[in-house]
């Protein structure tokens, strides 16, 4: 068998730790690339043509890696194999968990969604009754995929999660059953788990399929009823010590009637941009701002109705444009706060308002922005949508996964 001996942090590796490379190395560009023949493999990792017969070989046994078809039938002599991942030998799940339903979505080792579902939650629903439900919609859907067991479940929830321990600390206000889910699916699944804030997940959904994805460093803003920031630096997603990074509704700013608190943001940057502050500033400028008491969790004016009022705006020609340009600046107060500690480069607007209010909004921020600071911060919209949350989580699992199965980096 024909080894090729590499380099790691100036030594020569063994020929199993070579191989395991190689292995990791082949299996990449399969995911990335699709199917490849062996002489395109060779071509792209540079490797010697035994080596890539002996590695070929080798991941067809585990199961990996199989032959999808043949190329070169326009040509003379043999047809080439052509060699592919074998898209279900592993699944994997996102859950999104909200205070008023739950969303599910199963994915094979390509990512690729096989099978969704969702459950709305009343708030009067006894705790253990809703983490049952949830654990049979979880598996429900791994059934309807075709998933003999999940490798990896990913789940998006408000509130800290504990860098240390990845245990959810919920702030008052959310569901006692947040809590207890994480451990229950892995109890009843048998899948490790692993627990993320929701808007840490839309971020790096929006890095790897949005409005980010030319970008190594960036923060992403959560505008809808609650706001949050997520921070990436150098493509690393950064927590804190805590978990809290991020929590930008605490930021102390001006035009508030107050200071934040260590139990209530109140008085933070939340009471100028969040749901009901936008509601009330479209109303102080001639435009209607329904309720949005819909989602059944004692909240009077949800995110849905700050995100028609964008969309009402963008649409109200000269009162409009006057309601976008005050909310603006009110979001770039906390854009400058992050960007003169941050540097980041860039802004994304996420969540139900910074989606809504799109290209236009963006570029009234940054605008905004660049009369309050020195730091050139270019401001963008989030485009990965309402699901941002479930395809982050299906992200981190399938991550997850595919570092198990392909080695580590």
């Amino acid at each position: 068998m024909t080894s090729t001996s590499v380099s790691v942090a100036g030594r020569t590796a063994s020929p199993s730790t070579a191989r395991a490379i190689n292995d990791r190395l082949a299996l990449q560009l399969l995911k990335d690339k699709g199917p490849l023949t062996a002489g395109e493999l060779k071509s792209l990792t540079g490797l010697s043509r035994p080596t890539i017969a002996d590695l070929v070989e080798r991941l067809r046994q585990t199961g990996l890696v199989a032959v999808v078809g043949e190329s070169g039938a326009e040509r003379r002599g043999p047809n080439a194999r052509v060699y592919g991942i074998v898209a279900d030998s592993a699944h994997v799940a996102g859950v999104d968990v909200r205070t008023d339903g739950v969303a599910v979505c199963v994915a094979d080792l390509l990512g690729r969604t096989v099978a969704e579902e969702s459950l709305p939650v009343a708030p009067d629903v006894d705790p253990a009754h809703t983490v049952a439900a949830v654990v049979a919609l979880v598996e429900r859907a791994a059934e309807r995929a075709g998933a003999a067991r999940l490798h990896h479940i990913g789940i998006g929830m408000p509130g800290l999660i504990d860098p240390a321990t990845g245990e959810l600390n919920s702030p008052g206000g959310l569901p006692s059953w947040h809590r207890e889910l994480a451990i229950a699916l892995h109890g009843g699944l048998a899948a490790p788990v692993l627990l993320e804030n929701e808007v840490n997940l839309a971020a790096v959904a929006e890095q790897r399929l949005g409005a980010v994805r030319d970008r190594d460093t960036f923060v992403l803003l959560w505008l809808g009823h609650g706001i949050g920031a997520a921070v990436v630096l150098d493509r690393v997603l950064r927590r804190g010590a805590s978990g809290g990074t991020g929590e930008i509704g605490f930021l102390p700013v001006p035009g508030t009637v107050g200071l934040p608190s260590a139990t209530g943001c109140d008085g933070g940057f939340h009471s100028l941009v969040g749901s009901a502050a936008v509601c009330e500033l479209a109303r102080q400028h001639g435009l209607e701002a329904g309720a949005g008491g819909s989602r059944g969790d004692g909240r009077t004016e949800g995110s849905g109705a700050a995100e028609a009022v964008i969309r009402a705006a963008l649409a109200a020609g000269e009162r409009g444009e006057t309601f976008l340009d005050a909310l603006a600046a009110r979001i770039a107060l906390g854009v400058a706060a992050i960007c003169a500690v941050l540097d980041p480069g860039c802004a994304v607007l996420g969540g139900e308002v910074g989606r809504a209010g799109g290209e236009g909004l963006a570029r009234r921020v940054e605008e905004h922005v660049a009369r309050l600071s020195p730091l050139r911060t270019r401001v963008r919209a989030g485009v990965v949508g309402g699901g941002g949350v479930l395809r982050g989580a299906v992200l981190t699992a399938l991550d997850a996964t595919q570092n198990e199965l392909f080695g580590a980096p």
